[in-house]
């Protein structure tokens, strides 16, 4: 493993997962928010972001975090390994959950941008992060089986299904 994508759905842990890899194995950790929001929760433009994860992939041994398809050609084709955390739904809106409720009340700075969680935007807006993840699940789901059959010919994929595999899986990283 020296160039890894985690990825998986919104609140499955994949922040988590890549720092705990990245200490062990000495990986620079590559956050794909971070190079993707600026302030006041403002997006880089498509061809600046493509640019930034260019930079970032280009030298040296890495671990992306994050799912954004704008780049997934970038990142994916660079990797050697994809570890996906395909956990079960219940599991990951709770966590997400638990972590909205805790960037909310300590108004954790994320990515260095200045950006901070509300219960107001993250609970009962149309750009609640709960939401999103109620509605994207699924289709990230499907839409990740479908490429990882197809890469798994030339790269190392990592299908975690549970909380107990993902222990397993770094136990043994």
């Amino acid at each position: 493993m020296r160039r890894v994508v985690v990825f998986g759905t919104t609140g499955s842990g994949k922040s988590w997962l890549a720092e705990r890899l990245a200490a062990r194995h000495g990986l620079r950790l590559i956050e794909l928010d971070a190079l993707f929001w600026g302030k006041d929760w403002q997006p880089a433009p498509l061809e600046l972001f493509r640019y930034r994860v260019e930079c970032e992939i280009r030298d040296g041994d890495w671990i992306v975090v994050g799912n954004y398809g704008q780049v997934r050609d970038l990142t994916w084709r660079a990797a050697d390994t994809l570890v996906w955390l395909d956990l079960p739904f219940p599991l990951v809106i709770w966590r997400l959950f638990r972590r909205t409720m805790r960037r909310s009340l300590t108004k954790e700075d994320l990515w260095g941008t200045g950006n901070t969680e509300s219960l107001v935007r993250s609970l009962f807006s149309r750009q609640s992060i709960l939401l999103y993840a109620m509605k994207t699940h699924g289709k990230n789901r499907a839409r990740f089986a479908i490429d990882c059959e197809f890469l798994s010919k030339d790269k190392t994929v990592v299908r975690l299904s549970s909380a107990r595999e993902v222990e397993r899986f770094l136990q043994g990283a």
